[in-house]
């Protein structure tokens, strides 16, 4: 009895004789790829966690800033807190401008930032709110020609301070 052996391309899992090293130089031109696509994805996720830090770290600035007076005029307490908040990632001292305070009466008169001069007449409230920035400098892992090797990251929170 004769054996017939199948003719080369009929059945698609039989390789020919010159396809033996096609598989080899495929995943060798495509691990470089993959790579450069898995390391986008992990420098991306640390991205998005160091911004939520920042934001965080501003969030946890005003909560403590919005306790009272004493704490909204206590910049050093507030910077505090947003590093103690962030302590994976260094969040740079606040600017002059930071943190800023502006009050304004319950009926809508604004006094800017001088809140310790500032009162309101016939019976309304007096309302100081807190702004807070956070900043933090981020390093990328892959430095690339053309583009920053470091970005700024900010973070902004808004409170209302309790009287």
């Amino acid at each position: 009895m004769r054996i017939r052996r199948p003719k080369p391309g009929r059945f698609p899992g039989v390789l020919r004789g010159n396809d033996r090293g096609q598989a080899l130089v495929e995943l060798a031109l495509t691990i470089p790829l993959l790579m450069l696509l898995v390391l986008g994805a992990v420098e991306l996720a640390r991205a998005a966690y160091a911004a939520v830090e920042v934001t965080n770290a501003a969030e946890a600035a005003v909560r403590y800033g919005a306790q009272n007076k004493t704490t909204a005029k206590d910049t050093a307490g507030m910077q505090l807190a947003a590093q103690s908040d962030a302590a994976n990632i260094t969040i740079l001292p606040f600017t002059s401008t930071n943190p800023s305070r502006t009050c304004e009466c319950s009926d809508g008169t604004e006094a800017g930032s001088s809140c310790t001069s500032f009162s309101c007449g016939d019976g309304t409230a007096t309302m100081e709110t807190l702004t807070v920035t956070t900043t933090a400098n981020f390093d990328t892992l892959i430095h690339l020609p053309g583009l920053p090797s470091t970005f700024t990251l900010r973070g902004y929170a808004v409170q209302k301070v309790l009287y």
